[in-house]
């Protein structure tokens, strides 16, 4: 059996985006953002993911630009380094010990090579006290350097970097913390601190939430927990300060950000709407409502011209500066729990699950990208606590990724459940899915399990607690106007017991269906009972066959802690052991099975066959709490040269998501090095598109000097053909004006592409050249006479040609019109 130490549990795609606020880069092309244990550097015109930073070994927790390095920017962690990364190349240039886990970094122009950063108030990591530390960066070449030296800045910060912001260039720094403002002044090194009453006239908090400062002036705005900002001056005089309160939002404030001019601030918070303010004119505003989601952060960038705002629904948005969404980067949307399973799109090979409230994701994990929603209620979503509406809670695929089903439910306060069975067809071209059928009231009570047939056949089986399991089968259209649909071919039960889960077997043959106590193997041909199997007391939690040549093992998973294979041949427990198994899955593409088993508070993970009592692999506490959804997910490439142990993620992988709605895999350190390495190399300018125009006028990337030898050792075919062929087959309005490519391509056309002589001979070529130029103006010299004399009827007004045109039309002789013939090919 393989210990974990050879396996490491990693992030690995859907990390949060709105954790920490994201930041732009000088020139506003790109976008940094933290995410999970790396930093992401998005397009802020295309969206994509141009490098991802990947160092840390823990959670990332902040960001800063380098002020005297444009292209350069700082990341920390709780692992306790600052890393020093070139964004544009995605290269780590330097790494910063600091020693203690780091909750937020600051850096400011006025304070060179020094660095600002929150980290708990005593050595122990588990503190809920927090001070900013002011850290001098070492001048060292090496790459990993301690700085374990700082000095005290500001004591009882919160860990919120939002809480936090410098003003006027750095002259000052204002801290927000529970009801209480300070102010640090650098040139006086003096504190004011500023305090509010706990609760106003109204009976609404007056808890400071987040706080930002005027570029260019000494004025501080602060935003509240009632809801209201207010813009602070005067505070260099403790008695003297003044503040204005300004109030729109109706709910916590929870970002605030000033213009770089400082003639604008702009607002958010749970109403999803951008509010833009007017400096020293407040009751001018201008709205960007139904963002999707609460603002979390808003960023603007250093020219001004894009704002960024950060939601809770793990979604970035650009905006214009004139208040018009530019871009949406959306992460993978991580509700409070998941009421469906993981499942995987066969023909996307995405990631399915809850979205958005009544909704399915389809999320990419190779491009760690969401590629679209898929709509399942079709209903207006109403943010309203305590209003109860219609939620997705089942779905699965068929085989072939062609029809999707989904049950949605509403339980309304005293009154009944309503349920919705809908299947979905998938649209070649939408390349989406389509509703097909809507099954009202499926079963009188809620569903407990969704499954299709692992054959190609369409067959759908649902369990209900209302005592009874039905089979749905694909019926032919009645006239020809109408397309096929779904409908119940055989509703089956057991004594009045209600069935709890069930599962297909590899070939679709069989289905067993767990009602309570017992296990029912039911025929999918003639919907005959062909045998019962019961195990030691508790209900049946979860029912998985075996896969391959374990296909005829059934396992399952009791509330009273037990794990049971039956075999089906002989129709008797095969095995059984005492483990409280939370989870159990079986993977598609191999025999291997995980059981993810709760045990002193955390979940352990055990891969096996059925065939072999003893694992393949375990894994101690990969997570604290209970891994509720896993999945086993194909790979594009299949691993090699793992050991034999090991070769159950070949294939495979494994993701689950932790009671934190953290999405977790398993990988190997050889794995993630390989990808590590690949996240630092060099790539090519994002923003030039690889189009036919750019392949005719686009800068060619510097070939290696042996490339270029070996390509001039070898004959070259005619190009003249293959040219004009691009340009033909090139759409007009793309191309330039004709006198541009005029030249270039008669130029390229009559070069000779059978000459191989070196450069440096292009001296004797001209001398050789000349020699026969004077030895045939001998030539021509004694040939004069003989001409003259023949020629008698030619005008004597006509000069002839003088020597410099003969020596032209000489070689105007020698050039190659070969590309003339290509032309007539076409």
């Amino acid at each position: 059996m393989v210990e974990h130490g050879e396996i490491r549990v990693v992030h690995r795609g859907g990390s949060k985006l709105n954790f920490r606020q994201p930041i732009f880069t000088h020139d506003s092309r790109f976008l940094l953002c933290a995410s999970g244990d790396g930093v992401k550097v998005f397009s802020a015109s295309t969206e994509e993911c141009v490098h991802h930073l990947l160092a840390h070994t823990g959670l990332v927790t902040g960001l800063s630009l380098r002020p005297s390095n444009q292209l350069q920017v700082f990341s920390c962690s709780l692992d306790g380094t600052v890393r020093l990364w070139d964004y544009t190349d995605g290269i780590l240039i330097k790494t910063f010990s600091i020693g203690c886990p780091i909750y937020a970094v600051y850096s400011s122009g006025s304070h060179d090579g020094v660095l600002f950063l929150t980290v708990p108030a005593k050595d122990d990591k588990k503190s809920d006290t927090f001070r900013l530390v002011a850290v001098q960066l070492p001048q060292s070449p090496e790459q990993f350097v301690e700085a374990r030296e700082f000095s005290a800045v500001l004591e009882d910060v919160s860990s919120n970097p939002a809480a936090v912001s410098f003003g006027r260039g750095g002259h000052f720094i204002a801290s927000v913390n529970n009801l209480q403002l300070e102010v640090f002044f650098f040139k006086k090194q003096k504190s004011y601190r500023f305090y509010l009453p706990e609760d106003n006239k109204h009976g609404q908090k007056n808890t400071f939430t987040c706080t930002t400062c005027h570029p260019k002036e000494d004025c501080i705005a602060t935003g509240h927990e009632d809801g209201k900002i207010r813009l602070w001056r005067n505070f260099n005089h403790k008695k003297e300060y003044t503040y204005s309160t300004h109030h729109w939002h109706h709910t916590a404030v929870g970002a605030l950000s000033f213009t770089p001019e400082g003639t604008n601030f702009l607002s958010g918070g749970g109403e999803s709407v951008l509010v833009q303010w007017r400096y020293n004119q407040e009751t001018q505003k201008d709205f960007l409502p139904r963002l999707g989601a609460a603002i979390s952060h808003i960023s603007v960038s250093p020219d001004g011209c894009l704002f960024c705002t950060s939601h809770s629904d793990n979604k970035i948005i650009v905006i214009h500066s004139y208040i018009k969404i530019s871009a949406v980067i959306q992460g993978l949307v991580q509700g409070d729990r998941i009421k469906t399973d993981l499942i995987v799109d066969p023909l996307s090979k995405a990631l399915v699950m809850n979205g958005k409230p009544g909704h399915l994701q389809f999320y990419s994990l190779q491009r760690d990208k969401l590629l679209y929603n898929l709509d399942i209620v079709q209903q207006e979503y109403i943010h309203e606590s305590g209003l109860n509406q219609f939620d997705v809670v089942k779905a699965d695929f068929d085989t072939g990724g062609k029809w999707l089903a989904t049950v949605e439910e509403r339980k309304q306060n005293s009154a009944e459940l309503e349920l919705n069975l809908k299947l979905w067809a998938f649209d070649e071209q939408t390349q989406s899915f389509v509703l097909n059928t809507t099954v009202s009231a499926p079963h009188e009570d809620r569903v407990t399990d969704l499954s299709f047939s692992p054959d190609q056949t369409t067959l759908l089986v649902s369990t209900g607690n209302d005592g009874l399991f039905k089979a749905w089968t694909l019926t032919a259209p009645t006239a020809e106007d109408e397309s096929a649909s779904w409908s119940c071919d055989f509703v089956g039960s057991y004594h009045g017991l209600a069935p709890q889960c069930c599962s297909f077997s590899a070939d679709g043959s069989l289905l067993a269906v767990a009602f309570r106590e017992v296990v029912t193997v039911w025929s999918t041909v003639t919907w005959d009972l062909l045998t019962t199997l019961s195990q030691p007391p508790g209900d049946i939690r979860n029912l998985c066959f075996g896969r391959q040549s374990c296909s005829k093992y059934l396992l399952g998973t009791t509330d009273k802690n037990q794990l049971c294979c039956w075999n089906l041949l002989t129709c008797s427990l095969e095995w059984s052991t005492s483990m409280d198994v939370s989870l159990l899955l079986s993977d598609p593409l191999s025999e291997n099975m995980a059981a993810f088993c709760s045990e002193a508070g955390c979940t352990d993970l055990f891969v096996f066959r059925p065939s072999e009592p003893r694992p393949l692999f375990s894994h101690k506490a990969v997570c604290p709490g209970r891994v509720l959804r896993a999945v086993f997910t194909p790979r594009e490439e299949p691993l090699e040269g793992s050991e034999e142990q090991l070769q159950w993620i070949n294939r495979s992988q494994l993701h689950f998501f932790s009671p934190n709605m953290e999405l977790l895999t398993f990988s190997t350190k050889a794995e993630e090095d390989r990808l590590t390495a690949s996240s630092k190399q060099l790539v090519i300018d994002d923003h030039v598109a690889m189009t036919p125009f750019y392949l005719l006028l686009g800068k060619r990337p510097q070939t290696d000097a042996r490339e270029v030898a070996a390509v001039t050792d070898r004959v070259q075919p005619p190009q003249g053909s293959s040219a004009i062929r691009e340009l033909l087959q090139t759409p007009a309005h793309v191309l330039p004006s004709t006198s541009q490519l005029c030249s270039m391509f008669v130029q390229s056309l009559l070069v000779s592409t059978a000459d191989k002589r070196e450069p440096t001979n292009v001296t004797e070529e001209e001398m050789e050249s000349e020699k026969e130029e004077e030895d045939s103006e001998e030539e021509e010299t004694s040939r004069v006479t003989a001409i003259k004399n023949q020629d008698q009827t030619r005008d004597p007004k006509d000069p002839g040609l003088t020597k410099a045109q003969t020596r032209e039309l000489r070689q105007l002789r020698k050039l190659d019109y070969s590309w003339v013939g290509a032309l007539v090919e076409f």
